[in-house]
């Protein structure tokens, strides 16, 4: 253990002696080292940040639900919208009906939607989102209410004119978001409703969402006072019972809804099933190619730095000759020369990930700084960077170190 130690020293000392007499060929040896762990790092790292945040405001859409509207949201620029502008609208009657006939389902959601204002005193803050929802909603969609409360049964029986409201909406009218629970506000068609709970804030959500810091929730009875149901973008939402497959749930869904509208055998569906986790998968692939092509252009700079590094270390080899002859003369073995070399090369290497890694972490204090969007970067991706120093570095020592372990002592001794 002590001659390991030793050995590690050695080639430490003389790899930091190397990097002070020739910094600047150094440096730029290392350039192609450190772009290569830098591109591993930031790909790695931001692309995990990015989808844990777009994974995670899809899971917030909810978890093993299919949501039943006309359109299929697949989109792309070959998106036949013909095919289904001309669909009816799901309804609340059909909400209802699939409770009874699905079976698999553990909650079935009816949502509305529209785009207005809301007024308090001499202020109105204009494009806020108007949700109309039902009972189980919020089971689907768990929503956290800060202060206040959420909508009661009551509420939904009687159609109550009640509101929960965003973080941004009551903080904008209000000053200080809590003080807008309790007080009554001017909403569409001149609407009056008392506020009864504040959301708690979100922030921005990267796939859309139901961005609830600029939203309001109220009851479908309530909503309908204001808009025509099926012009405010009508969707039902049903969640899978625990341990349900999501293919016996859409098979139960195609059944029951093409049972409520009647269609016949030959008939093709007239509604969209559109399911969640499905976009999950989708998500996932996305990124998985966006990593391959980060790995791409990383294993180019590595390539790159490898040749840098093994010059580095045949020029060293070369002005270190005596040197190695003398260590022979006293009787290192050639698995020391080697293994010094080896290792020389793995720390300079090590060194130009360091100096990536730096530059990967002030880019995200940079990003985080200006953009809001934090970057994270986990164990797992910095134990695997220099993982890859250390692999470097051996490949691109091992011809040069072998050249030194080979050395004749007398003829390297002679050496000038």
């Amino acid at each position: 253990m002590r001659r390991v130690l030793e050995i590690l020293g050695s080639s430490l000392n003389l790899t930091w002696q190397e990097f002070k007499s020739h910094k600047i060929r150094t440096l730029l040896s290392l350039t192609g080292v450190a772009f290569g762990i830098f591109c591993i790092i930031s790909v790695l790292a931001t692309v995990d940040s990015l989808e844990y945040q777009v994974q995670k405001d899809i899971q917030a859409l909810g978890t093993n639900t299919v949501y039943i509207d006309k359109w299929v949201y697949a989109g792309g620029p070959d998106y036949p919208w013909w095919r289904y502008v001309k669909r009816p609208s799901p309804s609340s009657e059909e909400m209802r009906l699939l409770k009874e006939k699905v079976p698999a389902a553990s909650n079935v959601a009816f949502n509305i939607n529209t785009n207005s204002y809301v007024g308090f005193e001499n202020d109105v803050i204009n494009s806020v989102n108007y949700y109309g929802v039902t009972e189980d909603f919020v089971n689907i969609q768990p929503v956290e209410v800060e202060l206040g409360r959420y909508l009661q049964p009551a509420d939904y029986d009687f159609a109550a004119n009640v509101i929960v409201m965003g973080y941004t909406i009551a903080e904008t009218l209000f000053g200080k978001a809590e003080k807008a629970v309790g007080n009554t506000v001017i909403l569409k068609e001149g609407k009056r409703a008392l506020v009864v709970g504040l959301i708690k804030k979100q922030g921005k959500s990267f796939v859309g969402g139901w961005e609830y810091d600029n939203s309001i929730l109220m009851p479908l009875g309530f909503m309908k006072q204001m808009v025509r149901e099926k012009n405010s973008n009508p969707i039902i939402m049903v969640q899978a019972r625990q341990s349900v497959p999501m293919e016996q749930l859409r098979d139960e869904l195609t059944g029951a809804m093409r049972s409520i509208r009647k269609l016949k055998p030959t008939q093709e569906d007239d509604f969209a099933l559109n399911d969640i986790d499905a976009f999950s998968s989708f998500a996932s692939e996305i990124f998985g190619g966006i990593n391959k092509g980060g790995w791409a252009i990383a294993i180019l700079s590595l390539v790159v730095g490898m040749f840098g590094v093994a010059n580095i270390m045949f020029v060293t080899v070369r002005e270190r000759t005596s040197q190695i002859g003398l260590k022979k003369a006293i009787g290192a073995k050639r698995s020391v020369i080697l293994t010094e070399f080896l290792l020389e090369s793995a720390f300079l290497c090590i060194m130009g990930g360091l100096l990536g890694l730096s530059i990967v972490f002030a880019l995200t204090l940079a990003s985080k700084a200006i953009f809001g969007f934090t970057v994270f970067i986990a164990p797992g991706i910095l134990i695997l960077a220099i993982s890859i120093c250390i692999i470097v570095g051996v490949l691109a020592g091992i011809i040069p170190a072998s050249i030194a372990a080979k050395m004749d002592p007398v003829v390297a001794i002679r050496s000038k």
